[in-house]
């Protein structure tokens, strides 16, 4: 759910609102914060994702770490995840992040931290499985967040790490003993899981 810049223009179909798309809350609508270059990831991407993550994600402890709308924390939170941190670094937006988990009641399994990523993992003290990385297509977040995870030591035996980037860019370098599970395209974006070889899904 990055911040692309002011320049980046809201994805058609997602004037404000995005969808759940399956679990506890399907069909639910989560409001959409007024905030330049937010740009929730697609139903169809979400849907493609958590299609790959069936049967991982309920009990799942989960990490969203560029949460922006919390597309992807909430859909994961909806089909059975046990815990679901969101980490936005706006102020505002987290705040209406909390406003949503609290309309939702929530607020025993999803927790929303206003911090920078970068910083967030490197005081991070607890593991997850799953992790959302879907930074700013601009500049080198995404290296340098795949990165923080490993040196955070905050992945649990055979975690999944979903990744999204720009289509026309460079995809991410992943760390040492990592590769690549799954991988698609939609529009401008391009998406794939990975995660350690020894996860049980490689």
């Amino acid at each position: 759910m990055r911040h692309q810049g002011k320049s980046a223009a809201p994805r058609p179909g997602t004037p404000g609102r995005l969808r759940i798309v399956a679990g506890a809350w399907r069909g639910r609508r989560i409001a959409v914060p007024s905030a330049a270059g937010l740009r929730p990831t697609p139903d169809r991407v979400r849907e493609t994702l958590f299609n790959w993550l069936q049967g991982v994600v309920p009990g799942a402890r989960c990490l969203d770490l560029f949460a922006g709308a919390g597309g992807l924390g909430f859909e994961a939170a909806s089909r059975g995840a046990a815990r679901v941190v969101m980490v936005e670094s706006a102020a505002r937006v987290a705040t209406h992040l909390r406003e949503q988990v609290q309309l939702l009641e929530a607020g025993d399994r999803i927790e929303v931290v206003a911090d920078d990523a970068l910083r967030y993992l490197r005081r991070c003290d607890e593991t997850f499985d799953l992790v959302f990385l879907d930074p700013p297509f601009q500049g080198d977040l995404l290296d340098k967040s795949l990165a923080a995870l490993v040196e955070a030591h905050c992945l649990r035996a055979g975690a999944r790490v979903y990744v999204e980037y720009a289509a026309s860019g460079e995809p991410p370098v992943l760390p040492d003993g990592w590769e690549i599970a799954r991988e698609g395209r939609a529009g401008d974006s391009a998406h794939l899981l990975t995660g350690p070889i020894e996860s049980p899904s490689f």
